[in-house]
């Protein structure tokens, strides 16, 4: 296809791209699209990297011996007797989210899962190719107008009458769009997802009784949350859409966002529609703000569960939080999947999935999140034994719930770290990122449901192992950059044998998996020099 793109005055958009445009991403690409980015850019770019650069300047106290605490100068907002916004009709009743890239099949089959909501993800399970980003927008502009199907492999794919309702997360706010330009600075990925999909179905959405919800990741403070209202507010002006149309549920998913969650709400609360546990994201951040700190050291990322003391304290000081300002408190994901071949295995697994359910609607929880249709019917099963025909139990209140900054940094359990879970990490490690530099950010690896999230706990355990005293295997052995760089080898040849076709990119994650985890300085995201690459 030729150019036929009308580009704003200041925006680039490469020649490569612009000259082997596929059908149908001029639909997507269309001047009020890319119009919206562009003063979206110009009026919030600057905020965004005084943010960023916030987190950089939060990380050297911390390296340093802060620690993090509730805000002294927000105390007032946690005191205050306030409440979000009154949610739209159809989130009122989250029992069971879905979540996954997307990918054509994937919102299909999503959206008839019979979950109660569907989170289609431009992040942590979507490696951001170029074309996945704007083929996704295709998908999400026909799954907003019911003409989505597909034929693939004989079989025919369309929507039921009754769908679950849509939610879109779009990339966090360290991610760029390498792609595009605006006055010779790349855009927020974040914008350039939410921007397009608000241009495309904001309208559309409210015609049919819904409107543009999505979620938030990756938020570590108040004033994020707040860059985004504020986003909200200007693109809702633009687009011709009421204040507050948008409705958007944070993921609390980095350990010093737990501190924030009463002004996170606060500042989103005409936007709001509450917070999520993103558990995995929680962990690595954990690590990832603490890898320093000589006393930190988790033990196997099998053994970190959200029972043990920091997780529990997170997830119960969500749920009072949201109940007390009106909002929806959902549950994270479980990572399990179905086991086809294996009935004992997949007994197993399925029982972990209602047992991780089961305690998130009886602490309180409205819903929960997993990552595969067939886990639906177990989850909801668990989450109607509690909720009976109540859309959410919003009016549970959790005041017996006591958490202090101590306990939302109870780090344990600290042992043990095995010979296994070491190999585990770096076999996931070498296995996703592969499966990333191919295109696919959501990848089925030893029965788990791995993304973006779970690598990252991966690769930055091993690299907090190496250089933690505490980092010594239950055989008496120091994890060491040595060491790692043995199982690498071996862990590389079994990934090899399990994947089909082109191997040359597992080899190529293996690279970058030793240089991540054995290099001084630690990467913030392991996508950031990833997405050099694709």
């Amino acid at each position: 296809m030729a150019n036929t793109l009308s580009l704003p005055k200041g925006m680039e958009i490469p020649a490569d791209v612009l000259t082997n445009l596929k059908p149908g991403f001029d639909t997507i690409l269309t001047p009020e699209a890319l119009e919206l980015v562009a003063a979206l850019h110009r009026t919030f770019e600057p905020r965004r990297q005084q943010l960023l650069n916030a987190r950089v300047e939060r990380a050297k106290r911390l390296d340093a011996g802060e620690r993090p605490d509730f805000l002294a100068d927000t105390q007032h907002i946690r005191d205050a007797d306030w409440t979000i916004a009154p949610l739209p009709k159809d989130l009122e009743c989250r029992r069971v989210e879905i979540t996954g890239p997307v990918e054509r099949k994937m919102i299909i089959n999503a959206l008839n899962s019979g979950a109660d909501s569907y989170m289609t993800d431009f992040e942590d399970s979507n490696a951001p190719s170029w074309d996945n980003q704007i083929t996704g927008h295709i998908n999400l502009k026909d799954a907003v107008r019911r003409t989505i199907s597909l034929e693939q492999n004989g079989k025919s794919y369309a929507l039921n009458d009754r769908t679950a309702t849509l939610i879109v997360r779009p990339r966090g706010w360290h991610l760029d769009e390498k792609h595009v330009k605006v006055d010779g600075q790349r855009v927020s990925g974040g914008i350039f997802d939410f921007a397009l999909y608000m241009v495309h179905n904001a309208k559309e959405l409210l015609a049919r009784g819904s409107g543009p919800y999505f979620y938030l990741p990756k938020l570590e403070s108040h004033l994020e949350a707040r860059l985004w209202n504020d986003i909200f507010v200007a693109a809702q002006e633009a687009t011709g859409v009421p204040r507050g149309t948008i409705r958007a549920t944070v993921l609390i998913e980095t350990i010093l966002a737990a501190f924030e969650m009463d002004e996170i709400l606060y500042e989103l609360r005409e936007h709001s529609s509450g917070l999520n546990a993103g558990r995995w994201d929680y962990i690595f951040s954990a690590i990832k703000k603490f890898r320093n700190d000589q006393d930190f050291c988790l033990a196997d990322r099998s053994q970190i569960t959200m029972t043990v003391p920091f997780m529990r304290a997170y997830a119960l000081q969500l749920l009072k939080t949201c109940h007390r300002r009106n909002a929806p408190a959902i549950g994270g994901m479980s990572a399990l999947i179905p086991i086809r071949n294996d009935p004992a295995a997949n007994d197993k697994a399925m029982g972990g999935v209602r047992s991780d359910k089961a305690r998130d609607a009886g602490d309180g929880y409205d819903g929960g999140w997993v990552a595969h249709p067939g886990l639906v019917p177990i989850a909801m099963d668990e989450f109607v034994k509690v909720l009976g025909d109540k859309p959410n139990q919003i009016g549970k209140q959790r005041d017996d719930v006591m958490v202090t900054a101590k306990d939302l940094t109870d780090f344990r359990p600290e042992a043990p770290i095995t010979e296994a879970g070491l190999r585990n990490n770096i076999n996931v490690g070498i296995h996703y990122l592969g499966s990333w530099l191919t295109g696919n950010g959501c990848v089925p690896i030893h029965n788990l449901m791995e993304d973006a999230a779970t690598a990252e706990i991966s690769r930055s355990q091993v690299w907090q192992w190496i250089r933690s005293p505490k980092g010594v295997l239950d055989d008496g052995r120091k994890v060491t950059a040595d060491l790692v760089r043995g199982l690498i080898a071996d862990e590389l040849t079994k990934v090899k044998q399990a994947v089909a076709g082109d191997t040359a990119p597992y080899a190529r994650a293996a690279q970058i998996f030793e240089q991540m985890s054995t290099s001084a300085q630690f990467t913030d995201f392991l996508t950031l020099p990833l997405y050099e690459e694709i």
